[in-house]
Protein backbone atom coordinates (compact mmCIF):
# COMPACT_ATOMS: atom_id res chain seq x y z
CA UNK A 1 0.00 0.00 0.00
CA UNK A 2 1.63 3.10 -1.47
CA UNK A 3 1.35 5.99 1.78
CA UNK A 4 0.90 9.38 0.75
CA UNK A 5 2.83 12.01 2.18
CA UNK A 6 2.51 15.96 3.01
CA UNK A 7 5.42 16.53 0.50
CA UNK A 8 3.65 14.47 -2.22
CA UNK A 9 0.16 16.28 -2.30
CA UNK A 10 2.26 19.66 -2.22
CA UNK A 11 3.93 18.62 -5.15
CA UNK A 12 0.66 17.40 -6.99
CA UNK A 13 -1.18 20.90 -5.90
CA UNK A 14 2.49 22.50 -7.50
CA UNK A 15 1.74 20.80 -10.63
CA UNK A 16 -1.35 22.36 -10.79
CA UNK A 17 -3.63 19.56 -10.23
CA UNK A 18 -6.80 19.92 -7.74
CA UNK A 19 -6.56 17.83 -4.59
CA UNK A 20 -8.93 15.22 -3.15
CA UNK A 21 -10.97 16.01 -0.50
CA UNK A 22 -9.10 13.32 1.38
CA UNK A 23 -5.61 15.14 0.72
CA UNK A 24 -6.91 18.36 1.84
CA UNK A 25 -7.90 17.13 5.30
CA UNK A 26 -4.61 15.70 5.50
CA UNK A 27 -2.93 19.09 4.89
CA UNK A 28 -5.54 20.35 7.75
CA UNK A 29 -4.66 17.84 9.86
CA UNK A 30 -0.47 18.46 9.65
CA UNK A 31 0.98 19.10 13.12
CA UNK A 32 4.56 19.15 12.40
CA UNK A 33 6.40 22.11 12.70
CA UNK A 34 8.22 21.22 9.64
CA UNK A 35 5.12 19.73 7.36
CA UNK A 36 3.07 23.48 8.31
CA UNK A 37 6.43 25.19 7.53
CA UNK A 38 5.69 23.29 3.89
CA UNK A 39 2.34 24.09 3.82
CA UNK A 40 2.86 27.60 3.96
CA UNK A 41 5.63 27.25 1.32
CA UNK A 42 3.50 25.93 -0.47
CA UNK A 43 0.74 28.34 -0.67
CA UNK A 44 3.07 30.77 -1.02
CA UNK A 45 4.36 29.97 -4.31
CA UNK A 46 0.81 29.30 -5.43
CA UNK A 47 -0.09 32.59 -4.88
CA UNK A 48 3.16 34.30 -6.96
CA UNK A 49 2.37 31.72 -9.73
CA UNK A 50 -1.53 32.65 -9.96
CA UNK A 51 -1.82 35.80 -8.90
CA UNK A 52 1.74 37.55 -8.80
CA UNK A 53 3.70 39.57 -6.19
CA UNK A 54 1.54 42.80 -6.24
CA UNK A 55 -0.62 42.85 -3.22
CA UNK A 56 -4.54 44.49 -3.83
CA UNK A 57 -7.06 46.51 -2.23
CA UNK A 58 -10.34 48.16 -2.72
CA UNK A 59 -11.69 51.62 -1.41
CA UNK A 60 -15.35 50.84 0.30
CA UNK A 61 -17.67 51.37 2.47
CA UNK A 62 -19.73 49.21 4.24
CA UNK A 63 -23.08 49.75 5.32
CA UNK A 64 -25.27 47.77 7.14
CA UNK A 65 -28.36 49.39 7.16
CA UNK A 66 -30.71 47.57 9.93
CA UNK A 67 -29.54 45.00 12.70
CA UNK A 68 -33.27 44.43 13.28
CA UNK A 69 -33.53 40.58 12.07
CA UNK A 70 -36.17 37.82 12.45
CA UNK A 71 -33.60 35.51 12.54
CA UNK A 72 -31.41 34.17 16.15
CA UNK A 73 -28.27 32.80 14.41
CA UNK A 74 -26.28 31.20 17.42
CA UNK A 75 -22.84 33.55 16.65
CA UNK A 76 -24.39 36.85 15.82
CA UNK A 77 -24.20 39.86 18.30
CA UNK A 78 -25.50 42.06 15.97
CA UNK A 79 -29.05 41.35 15.58
CA UNK A 80 -32.11 43.35 17.35
CA UNK A 81 -35.24 42.84 17.25
CA UNK A 82 -37.50 45.88 16.47
CA UNK A 83 -38.06 47.86 20.00
CA UNK A 84 -34.87 46.68 21.56
CA UNK A 85 -32.55 48.98 22.52
CA UNK A 86 -29.69 49.29 20.03
CA UNK A 87 -32.14 48.31 17.27
CA UNK A 88 -32.05 50.47 14.05
CA UNK A 89 -32.67 51.22 10.66
CA UNK A 90 -31.68 53.36 8.43
CA UNK A 91 -33.27 55.38 6.10
CA UNK A 92 -32.50 56.94 2.35
CA UNK A 93 -31.18 59.87 3.45
CA UNK A 94 -29.01 58.11 5.96
CA UNK A 95 -27.43 55.73 3.51
CA UNK A 96 -27.23 58.78 0.65
CA UNK A 97 -25.09 60.28 3.60
CA UNK A 98 -23.00 57.61 4.06
CA UNK A 99 -22.54 56.80 0.37
CA UNK A 100 -21.85 60.44 -0.25
CA UNK A 101 -18.65 60.57 2.58
CA UNK A 102 -17.39 57.27 0.77
CA UNK A 103 -17.23 58.72 -2.62
CA UNK A 104 -15.18 61.95 -0.79
CA UNK A 105 -12.91 59.65 0.54
CA UNK A 106 -12.36 57.79 -2.82
CA UNK A 107 -14.59 55.02 -2.49
CA UNK A 108 -15.23 52.67 -5.54
CA UNK A 109 -17.54 50.45 -4.18
CA UNK A 110 -20.31 49.79 -1.86
CA UNK A 111 -20.83 47.11 0.39
CA UNK A 112 -24.53 46.50 1.45
CA UNK A 113 -25.80 43.82 3.73
CA UNK A 114 -28.27 43.57 6.76
CA UNK A 115 -31.05 41.99 9.01
CA UNK A 116 -33.69 40.47 7.64
CA UNK A 117 -36.20 42.59 9.01
CA UNK A 118 -39.89 42.23 7.67
CA UNK A 119 -41.13 45.52 8.25
CA UNK A 120 -38.53 46.47 5.73
CA UNK A 121 -41.39 46.30 2.64
CA UNK A 122 -42.64 49.42 0.44
CA UNK A 123 -46.27 49.12 -0.63
CA UNK A 124 -46.55 46.17 1.14
CA UNK A 125 -43.32 44.39 -1.15
CA UNK A 126 -40.08 43.65 0.09
CA UNK A 127 -38.35 43.93 -2.92
CA UNK A 128 -40.12 47.22 -3.85
CA UNK A 129 -38.34 48.47 -0.82
CA UNK A 130 -34.91 46.56 -1.68
CA UNK A 131 -34.95 48.33 -5.39
CA UNK A 132 -36.09 51.45 -4.11
CA UNK A 133 -32.52 51.98 -1.75
CA UNK A 134 -30.67 50.12 -4.76
CA UNK A 135 -32.05 52.56 -7.57
CA UNK A 136 -32.00 55.68 -5.26
CA UNK A 137 -28.24 55.24 -4.53
CA UNK A 138 -27.02 54.28 -8.27
CA UNK A 139 -28.61 57.55 -9.74
CA UNK A 140 -26.80 59.09 -7.50
CA UNK A 141 -23.82 57.36 -7.69
CA UNK A 142 -23.79 55.78 -11.02
CA UNK A 143 -19.88 54.78 -11.18
CA UNK A 144 -19.99 53.53 -7.75
CA UNK A 145 -20.00 49.20 -7.72
CA UNK A 146 -22.78 48.48 -5.65
CA UNK A 147 -21.95 45.00 -3.84
CA UNK A 148 -25.14 44.15 -2.29
CA UNK A 149 -27.77 41.47 -0.59
CA UNK A 150 -26.44 38.37 0.35
CA UNK A 151 -27.84 34.93 -0.79
CA UNK A 152 -29.78 34.97 2.69
CA UNK A 153 -31.04 38.11 2.20
CA UNK A 154 -32.21 36.84 -1.74
CA UNK A 155 -33.65 33.55 -0.33
CA UNK A 156 -35.75 36.49 2.22
CA UNK A 157 -37.10 38.61 -0.19
CA UNK A 158 -38.14 35.35 -2.56
CA UNK A 159 -40.14 34.01 0.28
CA UNK A 160 -41.69 37.25 1.59
CA UNK A 161 -43.05 38.33 -2.18
CA UNK A 162 -43.70 34.71 -3.79
CA UNK A 163 -40.68 35.23 -6.44
CA UNK A 164 -38.36 33.11 -7.96
CA UNK A 165 -34.23 33.61 -6.68
CA UNK A 166 -33.82 34.15 -10.58
CA UNK A 167 -36.40 36.66 -10.52
CA UNK A 168 -35.16 38.68 -7.26
CA UNK A 169 -31.55 38.82 -8.75
CA UNK A 170 -32.41 39.92 -12.22
CA UNK A 171 -34.45 42.74 -10.50
CA UNK A 172 -31.77 43.44 -8.10
CA UNK A 173 -29.13 43.72 -11.30
CA UNK A 174 -30.99 45.90 -13.20
CA UNK A 175 -31.48 48.13 -10.44
CA UNK A 176 -28.02 48.45 -10.25
CA UNK A 177 -27.08 46.10 -8.20
CA UNK A 178 -23.30 44.88 -9.92
CA UNK A 179 -22.23 41.87 -7.51
CA UNK A 180 -23.42 40.04 -4.77
CA UNK A 181 -21.42 39.50 -1.48
CA UNK A 182 -21.18 35.54 -0.41
CA UNK A 183 -21.99 35.67 2.79
CA UNK A 184 -24.29 33.91 4.73
CA UNK A 185 -22.38 30.74 3.96
CA UNK A 186 -20.72 29.99 7.46
CA UNK A 187 -19.69 26.51 7.03
CA UNK A 188 -21.84 25.19 3.33
CA UNK A 189 -22.61 21.21 6.08
CA UNK A 190 -25.96 21.11 7.43
CA UNK A 191 -24.81 19.41 10.43
CA UNK A 192 -23.04 22.55 11.33
CA UNK A 193 -25.52 24.80 10.09
CA UNK A 194 -28.58 23.11 12.28
CA UNK A 195 -26.24 24.23 15.17
CA UNK A 196 -24.99 27.50 13.88
CA UNK A 197 -27.78 29.32 12.27
CA UNK A 198 -30.77 26.72 12.00
CA UNK A 199 -33.14 29.53 10.70
CA UNK A 200 -30.82 30.22 7.89
CA UNK A 201 -30.72 28.33 3.98
CA UNK A 202 -29.25 25.79 3.77
CA UNK A 203 -25.91 24.37 1.94
CA UNK A 204 -27.34 23.61 -1.26
CA UNK A 205 -29.80 26.77 -1.43
CA UNK A 206 -26.81 28.66 -0.88
CA UNK A 207 -25.06 26.82 -3.65
CA UNK A 208 -28.44 27.41 -5.93
CA UNK A 209 -28.76 31.27 -5.15
CA UNK A 210 -24.90 32.03 -5.56
CA UNK A 211 -25.20 29.79 -9.09
CA UNK A 212 -27.67 31.60 -9.99
CA UNK A 213 -26.57 34.89 -9.62
CA UNK A 214 -23.66 33.53 -12.28
CA UNK A 215 -26.51 32.33 -14.62
CA UNK A 216 -28.13 36.13 -14.28
CA UNK A 217 -24.71 37.98 -15.16
CA UNK A 218 -23.38 38.66 -11.98
CA UNK A 219 -20.03 38.25 -10.26
CA UNK A 220 -19.95 36.84 -6.44
CA UNK A 221 -17.43 36.56 -3.39
CA UNK A 222 -17.09 33.62 -1.13
CA UNK A 223 -16.97 33.34 2.67
CA UNK A 224 -16.08 30.78 5.25
CA UNK A 225 -16.70 31.75 8.69
CA UNK A 226 -14.48 29.60 10.80
CA UNK A 227 -13.32 28.13 14.17
CA UNK A 228 -16.02 27.17 16.16
CA UNK A 229 -17.08 23.84 16.43
CA UNK A 230 -16.62 22.40 12.37
CA UNK A 231 -14.05 19.96 11.59
CA UNK A 232 -11.63 19.80 9.18
CA UNK A 233 -13.46 17.30 7.12
CA UNK A 234 -16.39 20.01 7.17
CA UNK A 235 -13.87 22.78 6.59
CA UNK A 236 -12.43 20.99 3.34
CA UNK A 237 -16.06 19.94 2.61
CA UNK A 238 -17.01 23.75 2.17
CA UNK A 239 -13.98 24.62 -0.04
CA UNK A 240 -14.80 21.35 -2.32
CA UNK A 241 -18.53 22.38 -2.85
CA UNK A 242 -16.72 26.10 -3.62
CA UNK A 243 -14.87 25.15 -6.48
CA UNK A 244 -16.90 22.73 -8.00
CA UNK A 245 -19.65 25.56 -8.16
CA UNK A 246 -17.17 27.60 -9.34
CA UNK A 247 -15.87 24.84 -11.95
CA UNK A 248 -19.37 24.96 -13.23
CA UNK A 249 -20.22 28.56 -13.94
CA UNK A 250 -17.42 29.28 -15.60
CA UNK A 251 -17.45 25.67 -18.01
CA UNK A 252 -20.77 27.61 -18.94
CA UNK A 253 -19.20 31.01 -19.52
CA UNK A 254 -20.92 32.63 -16.70
CA UNK A 255 -19.05 35.18 -14.06
CA UNK A 256 -17.96 33.30 -11.10
CA UNK A 257 -16.58 33.63 -7.29
CA UNK A 258 -14.13 36.23 -7.68
CA UNK A 259 -12.51 36.00 -4.30
CA UNK A 260 -12.30 33.54 -1.26
CA UNK A 261 -12.26 35.19 2.40
CA UNK A 262 -11.65 33.51 5.68
CA UNK A 263 -14.05 34.63 8.75
CA UNK A 264 -12.49 33.52 11.82
CA UNK A 265 -15.16 33.00 14.79
CA UNK A 266 -14.88 36.30 17.04
CA UNK A 267 -16.93 35.17 20.18
CA UNK A 268 -16.61 37.70 22.69
CA UNK A 269 -19.92 39.06 22.46
CA UNK A 270 -21.68 36.10 20.61
CA UNK A 271 -24.91 34.42 22.12
CA UNK A 272 -23.49 32.34 25.34
CA UNK A 273 -24.32 28.88 24.01
CA UNK A 274 -22.10 29.07 21.21
CA UNK A 275 -19.22 31.00 23.24
CA UNK A 276 -19.49 28.38 25.93
CA UNK A 277 -18.96 25.62 23.77
CA UNK A 278 -15.98 27.18 21.30
CA UNK A 279 -14.39 27.84 24.56
CA UNK A 280 -12.61 30.77 23.61
CA UNK A 281 -13.41 34.75 22.66
CA UNK A 282 -10.81 35.84 19.83
CA UNK A 283 -9.45 33.59 16.59
CA UNK A 284 -6.21 31.08 17.00
CA UNK A 285 -4.17 33.07 14.29
CA UNK A 286 -2.01 29.99 13.99
CA UNK A 287 -5.42 28.15 12.91
CA UNK A 288 -6.88 30.71 10.58
CA UNK A 289 -3.67 31.07 9.10
CA UNK A 290 -3.03 26.80 8.71
CA UNK A 291 -6.88 27.13 6.83
CA UNK A 292 -5.57 30.35 4.84
CA UNK A 293 -2.62 28.26 3.31
CA UNK A 294 -5.08 25.18 2.65
CA UNK A 295 -7.70 27.26 1.30
CA UNK A 296 -5.05 28.81 -1.35
CA UNK A 297 -3.85 25.23 -2.31
CA UNK A 298 -7.14 23.45 -2.47
CA UNK A 299 -8.96 26.24 -4.83
CA UNK A 300 -5.90 26.89 -6.85
CA UNK A 301 -5.90 28.27 -10.15
CA UNK A 302 -10.40 28.11 -9.72
CA UNK A 303 -10.40 31.23 -7.14
CA UNK A 304 -7.33 33.01 -7.63
CA UNK A 305 -7.99 35.86 -5.15
CA UNK A 306 -7.40 35.34 -1.16
CA UNK A 307 -8.22 37.54 1.27
CA UNK A 308 -7.93 37.90 4.96
CA UNK A 309 -10.61 40.10 7.74
CA UNK A 310 -8.10 42.33 9.36
CA UNK A 311 -11.08 43.43 11.54
CA UNK A 312 -11.09 39.54 12.78
CA UNK A 313 -7.01 39.36 12.49
CA UNK A 314 -6.28 42.79 13.31
CA UNK A 315 -3.58 44.37 11.06
CA UNK A 316 -0.52 42.37 12.21
CA UNK A 317 -2.64 38.84 11.77
CA UNK A 318 -3.67 40.13 8.14
CA UNK A 319 0.09 41.24 7.04
CA UNK A 320 0.85 37.33 7.91
CA UNK A 321 -1.82 36.04 5.67
CA UNK A 322 0.12 37.68 2.84
CA UNK A 323 2.50 35.21 3.81
CA UNK A 324 0.29 32.08 3.60
CA UNK A 325 -1.37 32.28 0.15
CA UNK A 326 -3.13 35.58 0.24
CA UNK A 327 -2.85 38.46 -2.67
CA UNK A 328 -5.30 41.21 -1.51
CA UNK A 329 -5.21 42.84 2.22
CA UNK A 330 -9.56 43.67 1.70
CA UNK A 331 -10.41 47.14 1.72
CA UNK A 332 -11.09 50.28 3.69
CA UNK A 333 -14.62 49.30 4.96
CA UNK A 334 -14.71 52.90 6.65
CA UNK A 335 -17.01 51.45 9.26
CA UNK A 336 -18.32 47.71 10.28
CA UNK A 337 -21.00 46.79 13.08
CA UNK A 338 -21.62 42.87 12.57
CA UNK A 339 -17.57 41.52 13.63
CA UNK A 340 -16.76 44.46 15.75
CA UNK A 341 -20.16 44.12 18.01
CA UNK A 342 -19.31 40.38 18.33
CA UNK A 343 -15.95 41.96 20.42
CA UNK A 344 -13.74 41.61 17.24
CA UNK A 345 -10.11 43.91 18.01
CA UNK A 346 -9.44 44.65 14.65
CA UNK A 347 -11.42 48.40 13.81
CA UNK A 348 -14.06 49.38 11.90
CA UNK A 349 -11.93 51.37 9.48
CA UNK A 350 -8.67 51.49 7.80
CA UNK A 351 -6.71 54.18 6.06
CA UNK A 352 -5.45 53.96 2.22
CA UNK A 353 -2.15 54.77 3.61
CA UNK A 354 -2.01 52.27 6.75
CA UNK A 355 -2.73 49.43 4.39
CA UNK A 356 -0.04 50.63 1.87
CA UNK A 357 2.49 50.84 4.85
CA UNK A 358 1.12 47.43 5.93
CA UNK A 359 1.73 45.77 2.20
CA UNK A 360 5.32 47.51 1.83
CA UNK A 361 6.36 46.36 5.34
CA UNK A 362 6.43 42.68 3.20
CA UNK A 363 8.85 44.51 0.58
CA UNK A 364 5.83 43.93 -2.00
CA UNK A 365 4.04 46.15 -4.12
CA UNK A 366 0.61 47.16 -3.47
CA UNK A 367 -2.02 48.23 -6.05
CA UNK A 368 -5.56 49.99 -5.67
CA UNK A 369 -8.24 47.42 -7.63
CA UNK A 370 -12.17 47.74 -7.87
CA UNK A 371 -14.61 44.79 -6.88
CA UNK A 372 -13.67 42.67 -9.65
CA UNK A 373 -10.27 42.85 -9.07
CA UNK A 374 -9.29 45.16 -11.69
CA UNK A 375 -6.50 47.59 -11.46
CA UNK A 376 -7.23 51.35 -10.71
CA UNK A 377 -5.18 54.12 -11.70
CA UNK A 378 -5.49 57.58 -9.56
CA UNK A 379 -7.41 59.41 -12.35
CA UNK A 380 -10.14 56.20 -13.05
CA UNK A 381 -10.96 56.57 -9.34
CA UNK A 382 -11.94 60.30 -9.25
CA UNK A 383 -14.19 59.61 -12.57
CA UNK A 384 -15.57 56.47 -10.54
CA UNK A 385 -16.17 57.99 -7.79
CA UNK A 386 -17.84 61.36 -9.47
CA UNK A 387 -21.53 61.62 -8.38
CA UNK A 388 -23.87 61.83 -10.94
CA UNK A 389 -26.94 64.50 -8.38
CA UNK A 390 -26.24 65.77 -4.53
CA UNK A 391 -27.46 63.44 -1.79
CA UNK A 392 -29.83 66.00 -1.08
CA UNK A 393 -31.40 66.23 -5.09
CA UNK A 394 -32.11 62.31 -4.68
CA UNK A 395 -33.41 62.34 -1.95
CA UNK A 396 -36.17 64.74 -2.38
CA UNK A 397 -36.73 63.00 -5.66
CA UNK A 398 -37.05 59.71 -3.56
CA UNK A 399 -39.47 61.00 -1.10
CA UNK A 400 -42.04 60.33 -0.10
CA UNK A 401 -40.20 57.38 1.44
CA UNK A 402 -42.29 55.71 3.57
CA UNK A 403 -42.43 51.47 5.01
CA UNK A 404 -45.69 49.33 5.06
Amino acid sequence: MVTVTIEAILDRALAGHDLSWEEGVMLLKARSPDAIAQIRTTADRLRQQQSGETVTYVINRNINFTNICEQHCSFCAFRRDEGDEGAYWLDLGQMLEKASDAVQRGATELCMQGGLNPQAKLNGSLLSYYLKVVSTLKDTFLHLHLHAFSPQEVQFIAREDGLSYAGVIAALRDAGVDSLPGTAAEVLDDDVRRVLCPEKIDTATWLEIVGTAHQQGLHTTSTMLSGHIETPEQQVRHLERLRSLQKASLDQGYPGITEFILLPFVGQEAPKPLRRRVGRDQPVLADALLLTAVARIFLGRWIPNHQPSWVKLGLAGAIDALTWGCNDIGGTLMEEHITTMAGAQGGTCMAVETLQAAIASLDRPYQQRDTLYRAISAESAVAVGHPQATAEDALQAASPFTSS
